[in-house]
């Protein structure tokens, strides 16, 4: 089977209950169920929480909360990857053998069927281990440079600092939405940025992480000039 697995612990320092929290009228975490749903790919949705609360909304709006996520993989330090493990062998040895299950963050109101379908097709054959959407830099890379103490500039690649900017290759990063994965690369937690991994590319203006309050803000403004155009 092919499960989606929505991680949401209760607790956020810097956002408290952010994965709960109202996004443009809504909890924010129902953007990522009802997308999972539509998107037709899933024998399962799963919310992986330690949290009542989270647990009440989650299955308002149709995901599953099976098991409850240990004390120990619910704090500030544990990453994505252990978090899915446990989702994974939990339904392995409680459900049914899993093929394909794809962590989908609670915060990513930006996610689309459409994307989330490329990603499943991708790695449906079995040759790829992860799927993952990525976005590029807006600028060169090999072009930044970091402050030091007493304010002095030093280049992280001052070998590049004659290279044109359009010598330079282009650079990616993570979404921050979603994760296909297969079982055993999941259960064998492997590096997701590995040889056997490729992406859904998604355009910049569809991309905003959700850390900080400032954060929220532009991603509702976001959100809401994508709904006025009709792109959500």
């Amino acid at each position: 089977m092919n499960i989606c697995v929505i991680p949401a612990r209760g607790g956020s320092k810097r956002i408290p209950r952010k994965n709960v929290k109202t996004f443009c009228e809504e909890p924010i975490i129902s953007f990522s169920i009802k997308v999972a749903t539509e998107s037709g790919c899933f024998d399962k949705i799963l919310v992986s929480t330690e949290d009542s609360e989270v647990a009440k909304i989650a299955t308002h709006y149709g995901a599953e909360v099976p098991f409850w996520r240990p004390q120990n993989l619910s704090d500030d330090f544990t990453g994505t990857v252990p978090v899915m493990q446990h989702a994974v062998e939990w339904v392995i040895a409680n459900v049914g053998n899993v093929d394909l299950a794809c962590c989908l963050y609670a915060t990513a109101p930006f996610v689309s069927v459409k994307d989330l379908t490329a990603g499943f097709n991708m790695i449906k054959d079995g040759q790829l281990e992860y799927v993952f959407a990525a976005t590029s830099y807006p600028f060169p890379i090999q072009r930044s440079f970091e402050i030091d103490a007493v304010g002095r500039v030093n280049m992280l690649q001052p070998e590049h600092y004659l290279t044109r900017s359009q010598d330079l290759a282009e650079a990616w990063h993570d979404a921050g939405q979603f994760y296909w994965g297969t079982a055993e690369a999941w259960c064998g937690q492997r590096n997701v940025f590995g040889p056997y991994s490729s992406v859904v590319k998604l355009p910049r203006s569809r991309v905003q992480d959700i850390d900080t309050a400032e954060d929220w803000e532009r991603a509702e403004s976001m959100f809401k000039v994508m709904q006025a155009r009709g792109a959500v």
